[in-house]
Formats: structure tokens, C-alpha cells, sequence
């Protein structure tokens, strides 16, 4: 699938990181363990923060920010915010996007460090 525009695909962003925060909200509420518990909180609450850098990014006018995207339907949103960076002209862009990279690839590796540690509890 691709994206008609710029815009089309930072909105797209904006509703994946909306699904994300209330994933990690939702999953919250029904977390026994007090670590994992606020773990997901601290998610929920950094993807809302994306959520508005975003919108933020969109409001200001992203023409000037980023040159020659190919949109394309991409699954993974790290990969697609690696994909904009490559794209950002404005140091603002580039910096946006370097950060919401590094904060996706935080929010996998705590994951699945989590699962590690579940799975050696469990005799795996």
C-alpha cells in the first residue's frame, strides 16, 4: 500500500503510536507484577509523547523537512522512522526521527529482555 503523501504517513504514525500507548495502558491495568506493571506505564507514556512530537511535526509544516519519500506501506514503524531520517533535511527532522528510532528499539529490547527472564523463570 503506499501513501499518497507525507502527511498520509506521518498520520499513520500518529494512530500507531496512539494503538501503541493504549496497548501498554490497556496491559497495565491487568499486570500482576509491580516492575512490569510500571514498566508499561513508562511505555504507554513515552509513545504518547511520540504521539505529540508528531503531531507537533505535522503541524508545523513538513514539506521543507524531508525530500523525495517513497511512501510505502511499511509494518514495522522503526524501520519507517529509520526511512525518514535517511529523508530528513532539517536537523529538527533528523532529530526527531533519530530519537523516535532509538526509542522503539528501547521499548523491543526491554520486551523482549522481559521475556528472557520469564522464559529462564519458567525452565526454558
Amino acid at each position: 500500500m503506499d501513501f499518497q503523501n507525507l502527511e498520509a504517513l506521518i498520520a499513520f504514525a500518529i494512530e500507531k503510536e496512539k494503538e501503541a500507548a493504549n496497548f501498554y495502558e490497556e496491559n497495565s491495568e491487568s499486570e500482576m507484577m509491580s516492575g512490569t506493571k510500571q514498566m508499561l506505564k513508562e511505555f504507554a507514556a513515552e509513545e504518547r509523547k511520540h504521539q505529540q512530537m508528531l503531531e507537533d511535526f505535522l503541524a508545523t509544516g513538513i514539506a521543507e523537512n524531508l525530500d523525495g519519500y517513497r511512501f510505502e506501506w511499511i509494518t514495522d514503524i522503526k524501520r519507517s522512522y529509520n526511512e525518514l531520517l535517511d529523508k530528513a533535511n532539517s536537523d529538527g527532522a533528523k532529530k526527531l526521527f533519530k530519537m523516535l528510532c532509538q526509542e522503539e528499539a528501547k521499548h523491543k529490547l526491554a520486551l523482549e529482555t522481559l521475556y528472557d527472564e520469564y522464559m529462564a523463570k519458567m525452565g526454558d
